[in-house]
């Protein structure tokens, strides 16, 4: 995990794992953008993979998953 990801205050995390957990995907993007305008796409692929990914419960995680497959895998670089 790079030092940036570490550095990422927990209140940025809430509202990304709001709108997972309320089964948002639009919100999702609109949060993961502002991330990526603010932070940078290599802290957000760090903050993903080492801190979002993982607190995901099986369920999120499996939604998450669908949701990217069926608008077909777009990568974040694409957001900005």
């Amino acid at each position: 995990m790079s030092e940036t990801a570490t550095q990422i205050p927990v209140s940025e995390l809430i509202p990304i794992l709001s709108a997972i957990s309320d089964r948002s995907w639009e919100r999702f993007l609109e949060v993961e953008k502002q991330f990526v305008i603010q932070h940078g796409i290599k802290a957000w692929e760090d903050f993903f993979a080492s801190r979002l990914k993982p607190s995901l419960d099986k369920d999120s995680d499996r939604w998450l998953l669908g949701m990217w497959c069926s608008a077909g895998i777009v990568s974040v670089k694409d957001v900005t």
